[in-house]
């Protein structure tokens, strides 16, 4: 039953690295942009919400959705003034960009806050618990896990059954020929982006109320969102989902055996899937 245990809560720590990996798949699966940024505009996120419980005395939960807009609207003008123009067929601009946007998050973070960590405040809800058979699961992990899967299935709704959704696909396939239809490529991205920023604004949230964060811990949660894309198949929401769970019932397990293995364990996942699967579990998402 111990191991039973373990696994259960590996799939609900999945459940938030899905949170983290969501937005990188919806902004790679239609503009195949690669945001090294997108760690810390988690932790970015995290700390605005943090502004708006301690400021304004909101609960988290609400202060998310007070936050959610502005995120919404960071990451639109993000994307349409300054990713649009590293846009192309050379991958590498998007990248510098990136990374020099996530060391001036990190250090804006620090002077704002300090390196100090900090935590959202959750109440009740950290400690409150269901017993279901011998098994004890944490009410908190289990909505992070159920809301993982509401992003997903709102971001294939949107996707799949959404003039929007409409755009995003013919944009991705051929922008050029997307534009000629009408479309604008460049306001299409920025949409996109801005919506991905919601889910960040989401994923920001669960990370603040289940752990500590401080400004520099954004490329570690990049690391958990890259693996979980990749493990899952690049563009694949579902598959984003899979790999989410698959890297937390390994560090669940690993820690099990061995506390310092809990990190080692989820990156030997991510290896062993990539030896057996080069393009994920689910590649074809990305044809």
């Amino acid at each position: 039953m111990i191991w039973v245990d373990t696994v259960v809560q590996g799939v609900l720590l999945g459940g938030l690295y899905a949170l983290f990996a969501a937005g990188l798949s919806l902004v790679f699966g239609i503009m195949r942009l690669v945001n090294l940024a997108h760690g810390d505009l988690i932790v970015m996120a995290a700390y605005l919400i943090l502004v708006l419980v301690t400021v304004l005395g909101l609960p988290p939960f609400l202060a998310a959705a007070v936050a959610a807009p502005v995120m919404f609207g960071i990451g639109w003008v993000l994307q349409k003034y300054l990713l649009n123009r590293t846009l192309g067929s050379d991958i590498l601009p998007p990248l510098l960009v990136t990374f020099g946007l996530s060391i001036a998050l990190q250090n804006a973070l620090l002077e704002g806050f300090s390196a100090d960590s900090q935590r959202l405040p959750t109440g009740a809800i950290s400690t409150s618990s269901l017993e279901i058979g011998a098994l004890n699961i944490g009410v908190l992990p289990l909505l992070t896990f159920a809301s993982a899967i509401a992003v997903i299935i709102g971001l294939n709704q949107l996707f799949y059954r959404t003039s929007l959704g409409r755009a995003f696909r013919a944009t991705s396939d051929d922008p050029v020929t997307a534009s000629l239809m009408g479309i604008k490529p460049g306001h299409v991205f920025a949409t996109a982006t801005a919506i991905a920023m919601l889910v960040v604004t989401l994923a920001a949230l669960y990370l603040g109320m289940r752990a500590n964060f401080d400004p520099n811990i954004g490329p570690a949660r990049l690391i958990y969102a890259f693996q979980a894309v990749i493990i899952g198949g690049l563009g694949s929401l579902w598959g984003t989902l899979a790999g989410g769970v698959i890297i937390g019932v390994s560090q669940t397990i690993g820690a099990a055996i061995n506390p310092e293995w809990q990190i080692l364990a989820g990156h030997v996942a991510f290896l062993l899937v990539l030896l057996v699967r080069p393009r994920g579990l689910f590649p074809r998402a990305v044809d």
